[in-house]
């Protein structure tokens, strides 16, 4: 990196969802033969995620550097302001330069596939193929692609690139087996994919994103896990290996990447954050809120809310993709969000409600139904909103789970003591960091389900996760990094590295400076000292946007693809 050492070349491979806990038993067990010889060769550690670890804020985290209070994407929706609204969020409404455009201005090629948050892709020096929250039809067009003209390319050599081309709601008998051999299959057109872009040219930073690790954890953990409270013994005598299965697949694709790279090329193999079990517990916050007084629900407009329910399930998964179209397109503005909104909020009293949830099952967090903010405010703000915060907080400290006399929120955050920045005032006003119960973790789901109770056990039928309820596998903050190359230290492992860290640590290696507004560092732990000493870290002056960008919505057509798809994996 030095004026005599010209800077490498860097191979960023992400696994989404990965885990040492997965990974280090069947290293030593010798089923990960080319995981087992980087490691011999590399630092690692765990890499702990954003506050939740959830898909979007992690993976914005990870390529800007910063914490979602300055980047600002705290999920894939946001609320509109002034509204209970809800918009789907994209590319256009993240703030703050991602490492592609930085290195792009400082002249390095990169290629970047699959990352989620990406789309719609921005001009770089190189190439972009946005995430699977591409609002395109499965493979159909080139409007995920930067430039344009490489789709057509890519179609005519490799065939289409599918994004996200199987349904993840309907589960029955067979299903399992028939996703794990279309995940498999995905795999095998990805690496192709890969390959073939690898090899066009001696990229400065490239870098493929696999979500297959956690497409498969989601769905096969109560096959994989033993003591998990969902196992299927049954279907585990066949189905048990599937996620060692996606392992090792992976596995191989690292050992072919590594065995196409230029001796100089460093590594870095990371995920956006971890896995483990869901237990069979779920929370209704919301019926949390009301019992506590804070929320009220309309009980005499719940036939309502269910023909909305009903009639969206029916326009999202049993119309034709055609008649879908249509259906949304219908009346003005934007449809998939005001149907997403009133499924969230379409029962709550807002003139009696000081607090509410969305009730995410992987962002659980509590609003402030604030005067001036909300349209139906009732909670002043200053020092009514700051007590209110701090009652529910303290009350939220003593919320016991009745089937196990445990504690259910390890701790409830203010937002600010999480998130710092501008964009701080679009993040929930509480945020909960949950216990697990019995080492796996709790499910939320709406309150809109049939019975009143702030936690109830799921039935055996429920297990699986299917249509719309909880899955059994979920994501844990705990995130794993691997970092291989000539100036990295062998077999060393480290502690106290986070998501933020890994952009000042890429600029870092290719000798480009580092904005001073990132909130990460470079991770020294994993340097030779004669390296650090020799190539010192340089911070430029001023963190000035390199491409202004105007937030877009989606169409309605695109709202209505992203949505079907997002509830096809099991997001709403």
């Amino acid at each position: 990196m030095s004026a005599n050492h010209p800077s490498p070349r860097i191979l960023i491979i992400g696994l989404d969802g990965a885990t040492f806990d997965l990974i280090l038993p069947w290293v030593n067990e010798g089923k990960l033969p080319h995981f087992a010889h980087l490691l011999t060769k590399s630092s690692y550690g765990t890499l702990l995620s954003t506050h939740p670890p959830a898909t979007f804020p992690a993976w914005t985290t990870f390529m800007t550097g910063k914490n979602p209070g300055k980047h600002g994407i705290y999920d894939f929706t946001q609320r509109k302001s002034g509204s209970y609204e809800i918009r789907f969020l994209n590319s256009t409404f993240r703030k703050g330069n991602t490492i592609w455009q930085l290195l792009s201005e400082h002249g390095k090629r990169v290629g970047v596939m699959g990352v989620p948050a990406t789309y719609p892709p921005e001009p770089l020096n190189g190439f972009t193929i946005c995430g699977f929250d591409s609002p395109v039809a499965t493979g159909i067009d080139g409007s995920f692609v930067y430039p344009k003209e490489l789709y057509g390319e890519l179609k005519q050599k490799l065939g289409e690139y599918k994004i996200a081309d199987f349904q993840e709601v309907h589960i029955d008998e067979d299903w399992h087996e028939k996703a794990l051999s279309k995940i498999l299959e995905n795999l095998e057109r990805k690496a192709a994919y890969t390959y073939y872009l690898f090899q066009k040219e001696p990229w400065d930073c490239f870098m493929v994103l696999f979500g297959e690790s956690d497409t498969v954890s989601h769905h096969f953990w109560m096959f994989h896990d033993r003591h998990s409270p969902r196992y299927d013994q049954r279907k585990a005598t066949t189905l048990g290996n599937a996620i060692l299965t996606v392992y090792q697949k992976l596995d191989e694709i690292i050992g072919t990447l590594l065995s196409l790279s230029a001796d100089d090329t460093c590594l870095m193999l990371l995920s956006d954050h971890g896995f483990g079990g869901a237990g069979d517990k779920v929370i209704y916050l919301n019926r949390w809120l009301e019992q506590n007084g804070y929320l009220c629900f309309k009980t005499d407009k719940r036939w309502l809310y269910n023909l909305l329910n009903w009639s969206k399930k029916i326009a999202l998964e049993g119309l034709p993709p055609r008649l879908q179209e249509a259906f949304f397109r219908k009346g003005s503005g934007s449809i998939a969000s005001k149907v997403e909104s009133l499924s969230r909020f379409g029962l709550i009293n807002w003139g009696q409600t000081s607090v509410f949830s969305e009730e995410l099952n992987y962002f659980p967090s509590l609003w402030i139904n604030l005067k001036g903010r909300e349209p139906g405010g009732i909670v002043a703000p200053g020092y009514p909103y700051e007590k209110l915060r701090d009652e529910l907080i303290e009350k939220l400290s003593l919320f016991i789970n009745p089937l196990t006399n445990e504690k259910v929120v390890k701790r409830a955050y203010k937002r600010e003591e999480l998130y710092q920045g501008d964009e701080l005032d679009k993040a929930p006003d509480i945020i909960l960091e949950l216990n697990l119960d019995q080492g796996y973790s709790y499910s939320l789901l709406p309150s809109s389900a049939p019975g009143k109770e702030r936690i109830r056990t799921l039935t055996t039928h429920e297990f699986p996760g299917a249509k719309g309820r909880s899955m059994n596998g979920s994501h844990r903050r705990e995130g794993m990094v691997v970092l291989q190359g000539p100036p990295i230290l062998k077999g060393e492992e480290f502690s106290g590295a986070s998501l933020m860290d890994l952009a000042p640590t890429i600029l870092y290696l290719l000798q480009c400076p580092i904005p001073p507004d990132m909130d990460g560092k470079v991770i020294r732990e994993a340097f030779y000292e004669d390296f650090l000493k020799s190539n010192p870290i340089h911070y430029e002056k001023s963190g000035k946007e390199v491409y202004e960008r105007v937030p877009k919505d989606l169409t309605d057509n695109e709202e209505r693809t992203l949505k079907a798809r997002l509830k096809g994996m099991g997001y709403f």
